[in-house]
């Protein structure tokens, strides 16, 4: 891609999402995502109703009088984007690729986050870590994020959301929301188990990127049809109902498997489809989270 082509997509994306992020997301971001944890602020004389938990022994004891500690919360988070950029991200039949939704979708949060005075980093995976952009604040940051997400050609077209995960738990040390941005065609059994260990250490949020033509398959003949990940082809004769059946059916046993898999993992989630306003799914988990 040309630069000035780059630079003039990086603008037209940073334009879009800076402004949802200001205007719309500010304050349910900041109430979604609370922070690490509290911090020690002070100390003051124990009043009737306050944790006994919370009480300064010794500073108790230097003035024969109880005291606690008094906390505030800590704001300044750390955010992690697990991103996919396997080949099934290619996919879209309407005006948006998933790739284009999960684009914005980045550079929504990544702005959001650094409103909130939050450090953001991102991991790019496929079947592998294709990269590691570690945590900082900024806008020259986040601008480098986009550009990335513009430009970045994966090594893999597979997918292994597990070793994205894994690496993520291993990688930051500390406490950090992480927001997974996926289509979620992995079948790896072992990714519940990956978001469990995950989400006891980290707060992890799942974002599923699906189109609509992926729920149904039209009646419209003999189609031929491509394995972005794998690259086999198929003839399928979508005029069968059975055919058709078939088809709808997985789909409504993949959603069903997620949804378990998300529960069971105590890891919040939303589905996003490309043909709808990626605004009002955000704000249900914001909002949701936010009643948490």
């Amino acid at each position: 891609m040309e630069t000035t082509d780059l630079l003039k997509k990086v603008r037209k994306i940073e334009i879009k999402t800076r402004g949802l992020s200001r205007n719309i997301f500010a304050g349910e971001y900041h109430s979604a995502f609370k922070g690490r944890g509290m911090a020690f602020s002070e100390v003051r004389e124990y009043q009737f109703g306050d944790d006994i938990r919370n009480i300064d022994w010794n500073v108790t004891a230097r003035y024969s009088h109880p005291y606690i500690k008094v906390f505030e919360e800590e704001r300044e988070l750390t955010v992690m984007l697990l991103i996919d950029v396997s080949g099934s991200r290619e996919f879209g039949s309407f005006e948006k690729l998933k790739k284009n939704v999960i684009t914005e979708l980045s550079a929504v949060l990544s702005f959001s986050a650094i409103q909130n005075n939050d450090k953001i980093g991102v991991i790019f995976f496929s079947d592998k870590i294709e990269k590691f952009i570690p945590p900082k604040k900024g806008k020259s940051h986040i601008l480098r994020i986009i550009r990335e997400l513009i430009e970045f050609h994966p090594e893999s077209n597979g997918t292994d959301i597990t070793e994205a995960v894994r690496y993520m738990t291993n990688a930051i040390k500390k406490r950090c929301t992480a927001f997974i941005i996926s289509d979620f065609m992995d079948d790896n059994k072992d990714l519940e188990m990956a978001l469990s260990i995950a989400n006891n250490k980290h707060d992890m949020v799942a974002l599923n990127v699906y189109d609509k033509r992926e729920t149904e398959l039209p009646s419209i003949g003999m189609i031929k049809l491509k394995d972005a990940e794998k690259g086999n082809y198929v003839w399928v004769d979508s005029s069968s109902r059975k055919t058709r059946k078939i088809y709808a059916d997985w789909w409504i046993k993949h959603m069903g498997r997620l949804d378990v898999m998300f529960k069971k993992s105590g890891v919040d989630f939303v589905s996003i489809n490309t043909n709808e306003d990626y605004v009002k799914s955000l704000m249900t988990l914001f909002k949701r989270r936010a009643l948490k």
